[in-house]
C-alpha cells in the first residue's frame, strides 16, 4: 500500500485484520512507523517492494490524482516485473488510467482502477468498491475486494474494462454533490421559516427512520446537528476535488442532461468566490434601472 494517509493507513489496517499481509510506504517515516507497531511491513523506498513482496506482487496506490500518482507509477513500473499488478485507488480521470493501463500492458504489468467510496468511515464499515481491469487480475483482487468491502459478498463489483472504476465512481461522487445539495437547500429552507419554529436536529433524527430520504448523509447530518444547529464556526465554502467537474465535462461531450449535479457543481464554485463580484454587478444593475437601494458594506 502506497499513500498510507486518512484512506490508505485505514484501507491497510483493515486488510490486516483480514489476517492478509500488507507492506506499506508512505513519504512520512513517522506514519510507517505508526502501521508497523499494527502489523505493518514497512518499506523505506519503493525499490524495497522488490524483496518485500512475492511475485506476482500487487502494489496499491492511495495517492492524489495527478502528477504524483503519474511519477510513482512510472517508478513502479522499472521495479516492477510482468506479471504484477498495479491499481490505482486515488480519485484519479478514468482516461488518464486508460492510458497508463496500456502503456504498463507494454512492459506485461496488469492494471486496475479502483473506486474507492467510505471515507474515514471504511475502516469500520468497509468500503464501497468498483474497479475496471481484464479478467485476468479478478482472482488476483478478489481476496482483497472481500477484505476491503461492508462484506464479502456486498459492496463491490468489477465494473468492466480498465476505465470502468474511476468512470464509476467519478459519476458516484456527481450523484453524491447533488444528494448533498438538495439536502442542505431543504433543510436551509425550513430553517428560515422561523415561525414554525422546527428543530432540526429532531428533524432530521426523526427522517432517518422510515422515510424515502433516509441514508447515510443523512445520518451524519442528523449527528452533527445534535450538537450544533447554528453552524456559525463553520466557513461557508465549499470545496471541490476534481469528480464533478469530470462528470459535468463527460456529460456534455456525450450529450447527456445532468442538471442537478451541474448545479451542485456550481453552487460549489459560488461558495469559493470570496469577491462576489456577479452579486455586486447585479446590485448596480438594480440600482441602474429601477433606482432601488445598494447596501454598503
Amino acid at each position: 500500500m502506497i499513500g498510507l494517509g486518512r484512506m490508505g493507513g485505514n484501507m491497510a489496517r483493515r486488510l490486516m485484520r483480514s489476517d492478509i499481509r500488507v507492506v506499506g510506504f508512505d513519504q512520512s517515516p513517522a506514519t510507517v512507523k505508526q502501521l508497523e507497531a499494527e502489523g505493518l511491513v514497512g518499506a523505506t523506498s519503493l525499490n524495497d517492494l522488490d524483496k518485500l513482496l512475492a511475485a506476482p506482487r500487487m502494489v496499491w496506490l492511495m495517492l492524489p490524482a495527478g502528477p504524483i500518482t503519474e511519477q510513482t507509477l512510472s517508478t513502479l513500473a522499472e521495479v516492477l516485473s510482468p506479471g504484477d499488478l498495479l491499481i490505482d485507488g486515488g480519485n484519479a480521470y478514468y482516461k488518464d488510467s486508460q492510458r497508463r493501463a496500456a502503456l504498463l500492458a507494454e512492459k506485461g504489468l496488469h492494471f486496475a482502477d479502483v473506486g474507492v467510496s467510505g471515507g474515514v468511515w471504511g475502516l469500520e464499515n468497509g468500503y464501497g468498491l468498483m474497479y475496471g481491469g481484464s479478467e485476468a487480475v479478478e482472482k488476483m483482487l478478489e481476496p482483497i475486494m472481500k477484505a476491503l468491502a461492508p462484506a464479502p459478498d456486498k459492496g463491490w463489483l468489477r465494473a468492466g474494462p480498465v476505465g470502468a472504476g474511476h468512470f464509476t465512481k467519478m459519476v458516484h461522487n456527481g450523484i453524491e454533490y447533488g444528494m448533498m445539495q438538495a439536502l442542505a437547500e431543504g433543510l436551509n429552507l425550513i430553517r428560515h421559516k422561523r415561525d414554525l419554529d422546527v428543530d432540526l436536529a429532531a428533524l432530521t433524527e426523526a427522517w432517518r427512520y422510515g422515510t424515502v430520504i433516509r441514508s447515510w448523509l443523512l445520518d451524519l447530518t442528523a449527528q452533527y446537528l445534535a450538537s450544533d444547529q447554528s453552524l456559525e464556526s463553520i466557513a461557508p465554502v465549499v470545496e471541490d476535488s476534481g469528480e464533478g467537474r469530470w462528470t459535468v465535462l463527460e456529460a456534455i461531450e456525450l450529450g447527456v442532461p445532468i442538471p442537478v449535479i451541474t448545479q451542485s457543481l456550481y453552487s460549489r464554485f459560488e461558495s469559493q468566490d470570496n469577491e462576489d463580484y456577479d452579486e455586486r454587478l447585479i446590485a448596480i444593475m438594480r440600482k441602474m434601472f429601477g433606482g432601488h437601494a445598494v447596501t454598503k458594506l
